[in-house]
């Protein structure tokens, strides 16, 4: 990958046996780490215990760093939600991770969200003119707090949910937990991924497929786009009066985002990614020796470029699974520092030959550039630069973290421009009307390439 921050990963999960739950949320998040590794939380609630009994736990780093056995233990209670979080709005800080709790006059509330409102600060304004307090600088936050201002006026918390909901704008899956419920909700235009699943007497609430699999759970089906669930001792009810015929779901999940094993509203991601292959070999052709792929999004699309050409796929890198991802790094020495640590070209692979390169975009450009230098170093004769994703031209306003335009390379130069720039010897990009053949006839946010953006932005 080259330059993109990912989005967060949000798991929830009733057990109706009232089993503890955390260690299940544990391998949930586990499952998601890929989507979030600034910092991780679990909250539990106990429905057979009295109304305010929050337990959470969250910190900075991985699961595995933020979590051991006793704090699993210590986490008593039979409903929950778990966070892996990276900030795409506020700052990277223990006071911005995930799950949010809160204390109010009919109880509590846990809030954990992948995504972003584009009208946060505007909804923010509106509530601190009427004495809303803030204690963190996130669009999380300011869900949570409109749900708390709309519980205050009704008895029921889906209903105040709905009503919060009705002043969203943008592209969200939330899970909220109140002491005795879960209620799950996504954007009109299912922007972001969320699904449910069966497991023994219970419920679970993912991002991704693959969450659920990690736990032995069942896969029901995708949360509708606008759908509203609630999870409580009476079962799943839904309301879909926010459901609408636009759906806008992001292309990036089935380019990046997701993981391989993941399917995202009835796209098997592996399937698309390969298909994405496919069509960069119809559309940009090439005699070459061997097709590789930067791990671990590139791969598939290499195969899929190897089945579309018959050039022979090979592993040309060594991936050290032990190093952190290359864009959190702040400075451009450091992300150089990180890639030379993360990957590393098999030379006996590369040597002599002519290779074609797949990765699944070009932000800044400057990963890319550091493995075709790698290739060149380990004797590779040729390297043909092959994306599986649109020229990256429009920043994402919907919690992908490319906040302005001056940060893609694609937006400043042509094609041939970069590829000079980055050494390649020649370079294809996916082309727009090539994106179907990953996913169909599903509708699609693809406003990062052509700037069509699917609601109304006031940034």
């Amino acid at each position: 990958m080259s330059g993109l921050r990912e989005e967060c990963g949000v798991f929830g999960i009733w057990s109706g046996n009232g089993t503890d739950v955390a260690h299940d949320i544990y391998c949930g998040l586990m499952s998601l780490q890929h989507r979030g590794q600034e910092s991780a939380g679990i909250a539990v609630c106990d429905t057979t215990g009295p109304e305010g009994n929050l337990c959470v736990h969250k910190d900075m780093g991985l699961v595995s760093e933020v979590f051991n056995e006793e704090i699993i233990n210590s986490l008593k209670g039979n409903i929950g939600i778990g966070h892996v979080r990276y900030s795409t709005t506020g700052g990277s800080s223990i006071e911005n991770a995930q799950p949010l709790c809160y204390r109010y006059m009919k109880g509590t509330l846990s809030v954990v969200h992948n995504g972003n409102i584009v009208n946060a600060s505007l909804l923010k304004d509106e509530l601190m003119n009427e004495g809303m307090m803030f204690r963190a600088t996130t669009d999380s936050e300011v869900i949570a707090t409109l749900v708390a201002k709309m519980r205050a006026r009704t008895g029921r918390i889906e209903t105040a949910i709905k009503m919060a909901a009705a002043h969203l704008i943008g592209g969200y899956a939330i899970i909220i937990m109140s002491p005795r419920k879960l209620v799950a909700m996504r954007d009109p235009l299912g922007i972001k991924p969320l699904c449910l699943g069966r497991v023994n007497d219970g419920w679970v609430l993912a991002s991704e497929s693959c969450a659920l699999h990690s736990i032995g759970a069942e896969f029901v089906r995708d949360v509708e786009p606008g759908e509203i669930l609630c999870i409580s001792g009476e079962g799943v009810t839904s309301d879909r009066e926010m459901c609408g015929k636009k759906h806008a779901h992001c292309i990036f999940e089935y380019i990046y985002f997701s993981r391989l094993d993941s399917e995202i509203d009835g796209i098997s991601v592996h399937a698309s990614r390969i298909n994405g292959g496919k069509a960069l070999a119809k559309a940009y052709p090439i005699d070459a020796d061997i097709v590789t792929g930067v791990p671990e999004s590139g791969l598939a699309a290499a195969m899929g470029y190897s089945m579309g050409s018959g050039i022979p796929f090979a592993l040309a890198f060594h991936k050290n699974s032990y190093v952190g991802r290359t864009f959190i790094k702040p400075t451009i020495k450091e992300r150089r520092a990180g890639v030379l640590l993360k990957l590393n070209v098999i030379a006996d692979v590369v040597k002599d030959k002519r290779v074609v390169l797949i990765d699944d975009s070009i932000v800044r450009g400057t990963t890319i550039t550091n493995l075709i230098t790698m290739m060149r170093d380990a004797g590779a004769k040729e390297v043909h630069v092959r994306i599986s994703s649109p020229p990256f031209l429009h920043p994402c306003y919907y919690g992908t973290d490319v906040p302005d335009n001056t940060q893609l390379i694609a937006n400043n130069f042509s094609v041939e421009e970069i590829r000079k720039r980055i050494g390649a010897d020649s370079l294809g990009y996916m082309r727009l009307e090539d994106l179907s053949s990953m996913t169909g006839d599903l509708g699609l946010c693809r406003a990062c390439f052509d700037g069509r953006y699917p609601t109304e932005i006031n940034c």
